[in-house]
C-alpha cells in the first residue's frame, strides 16, 4: 500500500524492511528508502508468498525466507529463546482463513519463518475471525478446529481495534469489500499480537508429528457433537475409559466441549499407537499440505 504502517514504525524508531507486491507502490517506497540513512529497507515481494512449493526459481512477489532473512541479517535462534523478529501487516481479506492457516502449519513444523525461532506476528485481522481465534469451548460454530491450533500454538492479544471506515473498502462497483456477517461481528479490522507459546513442543508433540496432530483435531471437530468415546472408537482405539479416566475427562464429553489442552495431552497419550501416529492421517495430511501451498 502507500505506505501509512510503514511511516509509523519508522516514526517509532524501528528499523523496517517492508515487503510490497504492487509495484505502482514501489516507488514511492524507495523513495522514502534513498531519504533515510539505512533504517529501511524496500523489498518486492509478498510476505503470504513466502517458500511457495515451486521446483523452479522464484520471481517478486513471492520471495524465499532464507534469502529474506540473510537481507535482514537476523540468524536463526533457538525455539526457546526470545522473540528475534516482529512482522506487522495486514492479512488480505481474500482466502484470510487459509492464509491463517498456512502460517499456523508452518509453525508447528518450524518450517518457513519459525525456522528462525518464534517469530512475533502483529498482523490486522477481521473481526470475525479474531472471534473465531478466542473463542471458548462449548460455544456453538465459533469454536473450531482453528480455535484450539491457535490457542495452543499462540499467545494472543488484541491490540487495536480499528473501525472498516478507516479504510478503503469500497469496490469498483461501490459496494463494500468487506461482506456483512450474520453469525459474528465483523465491523471492525482487529490488530492482534501471535507469539508462538515457548512451551509448544514439550511433551510428546514435535514439529515432525506435528501434522498429524492437527489433523487429528480438524477431524474432531468434522462433527463437533460427536461424542469422544465414538471419535476414539472410529480411530480403532479400543480403551476409551481407560484413557478418559487417565486423562480425567468426563466419559460423555463432546468434541466442542474439550480445552485446547485437552486436544494435546490426548494426542500425547496415543502417541504409543503405531498405527495412529503413522496412517492414520497420512493422506490427509499429505493432500493438505500441498494445497496449503
Amino acid at each position: 500500500g502507500p505506505g501509512i504502517l510503514t511511516r509509523a514504525l519508522l516514526d517509532a524508531g524501528f528499523r523496517v524492511v517492508a515487503l510490497e507486491s504492487n509495484s505502482d507502490f514501489l516507488t514511492d517506497l524507495q523513495s522514502l528508502e534513498n531519504s533515510l540513512d539505512g533504517q529501511l529497507k524496500v523489498i518486492h515481494g509478498d510476505f503470504f508468498r513466502l517458500d511457495p512449493l515451486s521446483k523452479v526459481a522464484l520471481k517478486p512477489p513471492a520471495v524465499s525466507s532464507d534469502k529474506l532473512f540473510e537481507t535482514m541479517g537476523v540468524a536463526a535462534v533457538p525455539w526457546r529463546a526470545d522473540v528475534p523478529l516482529k512482522i506487522f501487516g495486514i492479512v488480505p481479506q481474500q482466502l484470510e482463513r487459509s492464509r491463517l492457516w498456512r502460517l499456523l502449519f508452518a509453525m508447528y513444523e518450524c518450517s518457513s519463518i519459525y525456522r528462525y525461532g518464534r517469530i512475533e506476528l502483529n498482523l490486522f485481522i477481521s473481526e470475525k475471525e479474531y472471534t473465531v481465534l478466542t473463542a471458548k469451548p462449548g460455544e456453538s460454530r465459533i469454536y473450531q478446529a482453528l480455535t484450539v491450533i491457535a490457542q495452543l500454538g499462540y499467545e494472543i492479544e488484541l491490540l487495536h481495534k480499528e473501525p472498516w471506515s478507516s479504510f478503503a473498502t469500497n469496490l469498483k462497483n461501490g459496494g463494500l469489500a468487506i461482506p456483512k456477517t450474520g453469525q459474528l461481528p465483523n465491523d471492525h479490522l482487529c490488530l492482534v499480537r501471535l507469539t508462538p507459546q515457548q512451551n509448544l513442543f514439550t511433551g510428546g508433540l514435535k514439529p515432525s508429528n506435528a501434522s498429524t496432530f492437527i489433523f487429528m483435531v480438524k477431524q474432531s471437530f468434522a462433527k463437533p457433537k460427536s461424542k469422544l468415546t465414538d471419535r476414539l472408537n472410529s480411530w480403532s482405539w479400543d480403551k476409551s475409559d481407560t484413557l478418559l479416566k487417565a486423562l480425567e475427562i468426563p466419559k460423555n464429553a463432546e468434541m466442542r466441549n474439550l480445552y485446547p489442552e485437552d486436544y494435546k495431552r490426548l494426542f500425547e497419550a496415543l502417541q504409543n499407537s503405531d498405527m495412529f501416529a503413522e496412517t492414520l492421517f497420512h493422506d490427509e495430511v499429505l493432500a493438505s499440505t500441498r494445497i496449503m501451498n
